[in-house]
Formats: structure tokens, C-alpha cells, sequence
């Protein structure tokens, strides 16, 4: 009887690499613990993260070995260590927020087929800084260095609804005081604090009057690990184009992508 020849495992590709399993399925621990933000207790670790709690307990003895979990004396449960600490300070200090933000702002224009408008807090107010157009023809007067109106467009709209209020109310005071001809896309409207919890409650910010007929815009705030807005993104398109499809497709990537930058930023929504 010809024995078999054995099965030739197929390598791993180069951009792969070998990996730990161990080492992949332990991080199920520290994801839950990420997660939950309490201390927990052991069999309640083990729950969340899909482990028997003796196995659960066998990995946390070594991470709390190389202080990427402690464990309270008195409670007996477990949290994220000063290693964990470190890695994640060590993480936000290399982050560079704009360069990540810049290819978001692409990414979201290939997907979408819409204008992405990335927009920053500066000196005049709500400042574009980077337009990616979607090569659709749409003519449109947004270009860096384009200052928008706090209360009659979606970009500015959205920065009232998530800077501290007397930010918000400095700014509308001092754009009123504007002269004709100031170059600020959009004019001073009104602007209530329903209108602005409805904004934070959204989670995003339009306008029903756009500066410019025929075009739609949404804006959405992109957070630091401080809870502070930084900056802001907002998708720009033809009414006929964007509004059939906004709630079922534009508005949910356009949250996203910002949603998706905030946590890379460090960003915990509160609970």
C-alpha cells in the first residue's frame, strides 16, 4: 500500500506574515475590557469576551505579569494596566490627526460620489481646509481657505451645535458685524437652542436654505480623546443626487467616517 504524500500547508503571503493565535484570541480579553470601561469581575470578563473562566484566567495572569491588566486587591476585578496606559498614550502622541482626516475626506468622495469638504475652527470661524471633488461637475464657490457662516450652512451649523456656547455665541456676535463683502460663505440667520440640541442630538447638522439653490450639504464633528471637536467633515452635492439617498446612505457614511476618526483619536462616547 502507497502511502499518501502529506498535505503542503499553503504559506502565509508575505504581506500577511505568520501570526500568534494565542496571542490574537487573548486580545478578545483586553477588547472587552476596552469596552466596558468598568473593572470586572472574572467570570464576567470571560462572559463578554466568549472564554471558560479558567481559560480567561490563564491569559490574565500573564498580562497582569507585564502590566497590561491589574487587578484590585479588595474587588478582585480586572482592569487595563499602566502598560495598556502607555501604549495608548504612546498611540496618540504619533497620531497625526489632519493626515488621517485628509485621507478620510478621499475615501468618502470615492465612495459617495460627493464633493467632501474637510473643515477646521480658525481664526474667522469654520474654515475649509480641504475640498476632494467627486468629478461630477458640480460647480460650487467652496476652495481652502473658504470661512462659512456659523448659522446658514451645514458646516457652520455643526460647529455651533458641538463648541462650548460662548464660543458659538462670540462667533455669531462677531459675524453680524460684518461688513458686505467679507467673503463668508452664507449669511447670519438665527439660530435657537432647540435647533442646536437637535444638532447634538442628531449627531450631525444641514441647513433647509443653503447659500448656494440646488446644492445640500451635511456636516458631522470629528472628536479628540479629550471630548473636544477638532475638526469637522461635510458632504456637498446636488439636491436631485443627494437628498434621495441621504438617509439611507449618505448620512450613515458620512457618520462613518467620523465616528471611525474620533475613536482613532482616542474619542469614548459617553455611556
Amino acid at each position: 500500500m502507497t502511502a499518501k504524500p502529506a498535505a503542503v500547508k499553503k504559506p502565509a503571503t508575505k504581506s500577511e506574515g505568520r501570526g500568534v493565535q494565542s496571542i490574537e484570541i487573548g486580545a478578545r480579553l483586553l477588547a472587552a475590557l476596552a469596552e466596558e470601561v468598568e473593572p470586572m469581575m472574572l467570570k464576567d470578563l470571560a462572559q463578554v469576551a466568549g472564554f471558560a473562566p479558567a481559560q480567561a484566567h490563564a491569559y490574565l495572569v500573564s498580562y497582569r505579569n507585564i502590566g497590561i491588566v491589574e487587578q484590585d486587591a479588595d474587588t478582585g476585578r480586572y482592569r487595563l494596566g499602566r502598560f495598556a496606559l502607555d501604549l495608548g498614550i504612546a498611540r496618540l502622541r504619533t497620531t497625526d490627526p489632519m493626515r488621517m482626516a485628509a485621507q478620510a475626506v478621499i475615501d468618502l468622495s470615492e465612495r459617495t460620489a460627493l464633493n467632501v469638504a474637510l473643515v477646521v475652527w480658525g481664526s474667522f470661524g469654520p474654515t475649509v481646509v480641504q475640498v476632494q471633488e467627486s468629478g461630477s461637475q458640480l460647480n460650487m464657490n467652496t476652495r481652502p481657505g473658504t470661512v462659512y457662516s456659523m448659522s446658514s450652512t451645514a458646516s457652520g451649523r455643526m460647529f455651533a451645535g458641538f463648541l462650548p456656547e460662548v464660543t458659538v455665541k462670540d462667533a455669531i456676535a462677531r459675524e453680524k458685524r460684518e461688513k458686505p463683502g467679507s467673503g463668508r460663505v452664507g449669511v447670519p440667520r438665527f439660530i435657537s437652542r432647540k435647533e442646536i440640541e437637535q444638532i447634538r442630538e442628531a449627531g450631525y447638522a444641514t441647513v433647509e436654505q443653503p447659500p448656494v439653490p440646488g446644492l445640500s450639504a451635511y456636516s458631522a464633528p470629528v472628536f479628540d480623546s479629550a471630548g473636544e471637536i477638532i475638526l469637522g467633515i461635510t458632504i456637498i452635492g446636488q439636491d436631485f443626487y443627494l437628498e434621495d439617498r441621504a438617509e439611507s446612505e449618505f448620512i450613515p457614511a458620512l457618520l462613518e467616517t467620523t465616528r471611525g476618526l474620533s475613536a482613532e483619536l482616542g474619542y469614548l462616547p459617553a455611556r
